[in-house]
């Protein structure tokens, strides 16, 4: 699902809301995760899961067109770790 996708589904089951109103605070919401994030903080939906920030080291790596040495600078990335409800209904299985 895109972000799109999510603003529109959400328009159709909350007709009383504008689409208009829906993109703000989906945009808004998205923000102040991201707000956080930068700010070093940790982001957590309980039943959904986690986003915080890892740090990775700056490393040797290679070009994989001509396997020449290249430099790869230290840098931070996301990084979510799912929660326990998600990871129960994702692993439901329709066969039991």
């Amino acid at each position: 699902m895109i972000k799109s996708e999510l603003i529109a589904r959400l328009a159709t089951e909350n007709p009383h809301l504008t689409q208009k109103d829906i993109e703000r605070v989906v945009g808004v919401i998205l923000d102040r995760m991201i707000g956080a994030l930068e700010d070093g903080g940790r982001v957590e939906l309980r039943g959904f899961g986690a986003f915080s920030v890892r740090s990775r080291p700056a490393r040797a790596g290679r070009n994989p067109r001509t396997g020449e040495p290249v430099d790869v600078k230290a840098k931070h990335v996301p990084f979510f770790k799912s929660g326990k409800e998600l990871r129960a209904r994702l692993n439901l299985s329709g066969d039991e």
